[in-house]
């Protein structure tokens, strides 16, 4: 059934503290196929755009603040591991951001009102819009709000993934930056996979699967860092190149 976002768009400006009657936070609820579908309605992806950046300084902020003696390496992973699309999706799914979307009714009924990208994009889009209507102390407060909880269990050596793993290492030896690829993908539109490549200069390393192109290309890098061979020759070719 389709859901009625009237109600809980109501609740969920009130809990962020922004105006209900807003257009910035209209616009950040309206997925693109609601606009398509509306010519006058304008989708969230401008404003996920500047979500994102405004989501990273605040993310970078909380964890400087909170791990005074962490390098910046450490820093790095922990950011990215705080702010992907499956922890946008867990915060969105907290906000319960799904029920408030204004989706196309084929998207709906698709079943893309819970789906990875469309729920992490929103959340940034709603970031975006309380940087557009508050400025930089409205924006902070509400991504303190909703990063704080999930900053308390981050560790400084917990937040490194196989992508970092594996271009460190092949770096390490005087080898290339590891290139992702996507070489597949299918599913219907509310499960849809992607088969994603990782390979240096050509040469294929491994691959992976994921429901979303950043999660196949962790299983990707995972999958290379597991052939031990690869990259001990990789790293030998960069010695030997120098």
């Amino acid at each position: 059934m389709t859901a009625n976002p009237e109600q809980p768009s109501l609740a969920l400006a009130e809990l962020l503290g922004l105006p209900a009657d807003s257009s910035w936070f209209e616009q950040a609820l309206t997925h693109p196929s609601f606009a398509n579908e509306r010519q006058e309605a304008e989708d969230n992806q401008r404003l996920e755009f500047l979500g994102d950046a405004v989501l990273g300084l605040c993310a970078s902020e909380l964890l400087f603040e909170r791990f005074p003696r962490a390098p910046e390496g450490s820093l790095t992973r922990l950011r990215a591991q705080l702010v992907n699309a499956e922890s946008l999706q867990r915060i969105g799914h907290e906000l319960e951001i799904s029920a408030a979307l204004r989706l196309g009714k084929g998207a709906d009924s698709a079943g893309l009102r819970d789906s990875l990208n469309v729920v992490a994009d929103a959340v940034e889009a709603l970031i975006a819009a309380a940087f557009l209507e508050g400025g930089w102390p409205l924006a902070r407060q509400v991504c303190r709000r909703l990063l704080e909880p999930h900053v308390i269990g981050l560790k400084p050596d917990a937040g490194r993934d196989a992508k970092s793993e594996l271009q460190e290492r092949l770096q390490a030896g005087g080898g290339e930056v590891p290139a992702y690829a996507v070489v597949d993908e299918g599913g219907p539109a509310h499960e849809r996979w992607f088969e994603v490549e990782v390979s240096v200069e050509g040469r294929p390393l491994g691959r992976g699967r994921g429901r979303s192109k950043r999660l196949a290309e962790r299983e990707a890098a995972q999958s290379a860092l597991e052939a031990e061979a690869w990259i001990r020759e990789e790293m030998q070719t960069g010695v030997e190149d120098v």
